[in-house]
């Protein structure tokens, strides 16, 4: 039985350094090289006070759009509850409206108490905070006008002008990965992405779980987007000594700024297992591993192939590599599986 294509995202390197070219122009030649060689998304996540610099997420968002044509624009994710439910629905559709109907917009709760009181919120609110600015964004999105008296914002008769592109409306996905959070996404979004970090042996029973809740009214569907470290080379040798290093400094960092998230113990591992659940290595060790999550119901998988400290070069020879040999070995076993 044949199945349906695994769709490719492409999670862009958004730090910033001394070093760093102007204007995102290595993201630039990334994702229209992405782009042409057939990935369906570039996806941007979100940071602040990261003193070495990070790009700012929705405008980058834009930045790309202008300079691409086909490709997906996705986050994964935006920090739904410190932000201002009007504003993001209005600056997301306008994203939309730009770039011709490309937009999937990707959540999360956050987990950073800076990153809280930098936007003069706090932790123990996010839940409320993420569901009331959901509902907003969503109706904003769908509906002609919206009145809503919520715990932290009100609008009477509100509306955009103009909406999205598409109809009803962008896509929404949203992470995390306990069952409160498996629910909340079946309830009030389209997709789930995992952590680069979940287990392959965790995820089977987490994709099952996140099916089996219940979708709300307004739900476009059940996507299951898992993300994951990316590299493809010759041979899985050339994809170590490309990847290790500048991979091994992100996780130590990570380490760091996750020390209040359930989840930080992950980021200590060793290569081993990192690669065991990450798709790196040849060609066909690649085309395998996705193979891999196609079976256990992916439909598609957002790969992060540039660490900070991963030069231009060998980043731009993996995300051909992906494109040109990986994805079509992928998807001919699949029409054919």
């Amino acid at each position: 039985m044949s199945q349906s294509p695994m769709r490719l995202g492409l999670y862009v390197n958004l730090y910033a350094d001394k070093a760093d070219r102007p204007r995102l122009a290595d993201a630039v030649e990334q994702v229209r090289l992405a782009e042409a060689a057939g990935f369906d998304w570039v996806v941007l996540g979100e940071r602040h006070l990261h003193r070495p610099g990070y790009h700012e997420a929705i405008t980058s968002l834009a930045y790309l759009a202008a300079h691409t044509e086909r490709i997906g624009l996705a986050t994964a994710g935006l920090i739904a509850p410190v932000y201002q439910p009007v504003w993001l629905a209005e600056t997301l559709a306008h994203i939309d409206v730009l770039s011709g109907g490309r937009l999937t917009a990707g959540f999360v709760l956050g987990y950073r108490p800076e990153e809280f009181t930098l936007y003069g919120t706090e932790p123990r609110e996010r839940v409320p905070r993420f569901e009331e600015c959901l509902e907003l964004v969503t109706r904003l999105w769908t509906e002609d006008e919206v009145t809503h008296h919520g715990r932290w914002t009100s609008v009477e008769r509100a509306f955009l002008s103009p909406r999205p592109v598409q109809s009803p409306r962008p896509r929404i996905w949203n992470g995390g990965r306990v069952s409160a959070a498996l629910e909340r996404t079946a309830r009030m979004c389209d997709g789930w992405t995992t952590s680069f970090n979940e287990l392959d042996s965790e995820l089977p029973e987490k994709i099952a779980e996140y099916r089996s809740y219940p979708r709300g009214a307004t739900s476009l569907g059940a996507e299951v987007i898992v993300c994951r470290e990316g590299f493809a080379a010759p041979t899985s040798q050339q994809a170590r000594a490309a990847l290790e290093d500048p991979l091994r400094g992100l996780y130590d960092a990570y380490g760091g700024w996750k020390r209040t998230s359930a989840d930080a113990a992950r980021y200590a591992q060793q290569w081993d297992d990192i690669e065991a659940r990450s798709v790196i290595g040849s060609v066909d060790q690649c085309v395998q591993r996705l193979g891999q999550y196609g079976e256990m119901g992916a439909d598609g998988v957002v790969l992060r192939i540039q660490p900070p400290g991963m030069g231009q070069a060998d980043t731009l020879r993996a995300i051909e590599a992906f494109g040109t040999e990986v994805l079509p070995g992928l998807n001919r076993g699949r029409a054919h599986g």
